[in-house]
């Protein structure tokens, strides 16, 4: 439970802050993805306190989870968010976010997102290749405005994750090599609708190691010598985000371990610093709450059918990911070993495998580290609405996304006529 300091044991219930899980299940129904105020708030203030007096910008990845809720708690702290698609601005602007703390980032950014953007008066466009800058120089002329810029430059660098979530080898999707990205830093002037404002890169998620990071901040800086030296005027160095937490076993950096060792390794540079956390934020500051149904047990195997599925947590099935499932009601009766599996009609949707558990029919489970990229990658397979929300806040619980209803889900649907 180390890595959960807001998630603990009283009397045996496991709580959320001073709520009981057991409450919040029987009050909201289950599934439901619940976090803690508390711990979004240390997460965010251990970032900015490690930074110091060095000029920063923390700029939270809103695809981990963009409830508004969310969104708005970290624009009152002072956050930025990194955002990759034209939803994601509506989101951070509707939740109160400063347009001038926005980075927009992704590969395929479409004319409307741009438009959308540019009218907004973002930080900064992450361009992602050749034709994308072209594309946007053309519509910043047309709408007589002027883009900042900042080009991702993929450096060739393993981050030594699942190859799903790695994006800065040079057969990723992601950013420009580091000599074309020279070659189009050079060519500026060849653009006069954008403003090269900035210089990025983002080598992947779920980092546990320093090494990846420190690899990439020397190709970056070693870039950015290069084009100083030329005469080019670089505002801001974004190097990301990435920082891994820990699932299971993992020893990932702390927080102010990693910005201590990327301000370190900048000390030379007057540019201010970007980066895009967003697991390492909100990862274990949430959890998947839910209830088991029924208990089957076969000659091979013992089965624990909850109601959360695959399309309320989709990380176990996408990537064979692990999280810690803990029983809300601590027993000491005879453990056996479950595997936690849910009701939609796939073998692949399962939430945990061989988990030691004492439970029954009608105990609640906790699935932890579900913060980030669980309900924001949850669906609705199976038509089975998505989960409810809550936030709690000390001892208070309030309602942040209600439970969908079937009602919801069919009524942009039509009956041929």
């Amino acid at each position: 439970m180390s890595g959960f300091p807001e998630f603990k044991y009283r009397n045996n219930i496991l709580y959320a802050e001073s709520v009981s899980l057991q409450q919040i299940a029987q009050e909201f129904g289950t599934p439901c993805y619940v976090y803690s105020r508390a711990a979004l708030t240390s997460a965010y203030n251990e970032f900015k306190n490690a930074f110091a007096q060095r000029e920063h910008l923390i700029c939270y990845a809103v695809k981990a989870n963009s409830n508004l809720a969310i969104l708005n708690l970290l624009a009152q702290l002072g956050s930025g968010f990194d955002i990759v698609s034209g939803g994601e601005l509506q989101r951070v602007i509707k939740a109160g976010g400063n347009p001038q703390k926005i980075v927009f980032s992704g590969v395929g950014k479409n004319i409307d997102e741009m438009r959308m953007a540019l009218s907004a008066d973002i930080l900064c466009f992450n361009v992602e290749s050749l034709a994308e800058l072209q594309a946007l120089n053309q519509l910043a002329g047309k709408m007589n405005k002027t883009a900042p810029v900042s080009l991702r430059v993929n450096p060739d660098v393993d981050a030594k994750t699942h190859p799903y979530i790695s994006t800065g080898l040079k057969e990723n999707k992601f950013g420009v090599p580091v000599s074309e990205a020279e070659r189009i830093y050079h060519c500026s002037h060849e653009y006069p609708h954008l403003e090269f404002t900035g210089l990025d890169c983002h080598i992947g998620s779920q980092l546990t190691e320093l090494s990846p990071f420190m690899q990439a901040s020397e190709k970056m800086l070693n870039l950015l010598d290069r084009l100083q030296s030329q005469g080019l005027e670089i505002e801001h160095l974004d190097l990301g985000g990435g920082l891994g937490i820990r699932y299971t076993n993992e020893t990932p950096p702390s927080i102010s371990d990693y910005v201590s060792a990327l301000c370190a390794s900048t000390t030379h540079v007057k540019q201010r610093l970007l980066i895009e956390p967003g697991r390492s934020m909100i990862g274990n500051a949430g959890l998947l709450l839910t209830r088991t149904e029924y208990l089957k047990h076969t000659p091979d195997r013992n089965f624990a059918i909850v109601d959360a599925a695959m399309n309320d947590l989709m990380r176990p099935a996408l990537y064979d990911a692990y999280h810690d499932i803990l029983s809300v009601h601590q027993k000491t009766d005879k453990t056996l070993d479950y595997q936690v599996v849910g009701p939609v009609c796939e073998t692949g949707d399962f939430l945990g495998h061989n988990r030691m558990l004492s439970i029954a029919s009608g105990d609640y489970l906790a699935v932890m580290s579900a913060g980030a990229y669980g309900m924001s990658m949850s669906s609705n397979y199976n038509t089975r609405p998505r989960a409810a929300e809550v936030m709690v806040d000390g001892d208070s619980v309030h309602l942040i996304r209600q439970r969908e209803t079937i009602d919801q889900l069919t009524a942009s649907e039509a009956i041929l006529t």
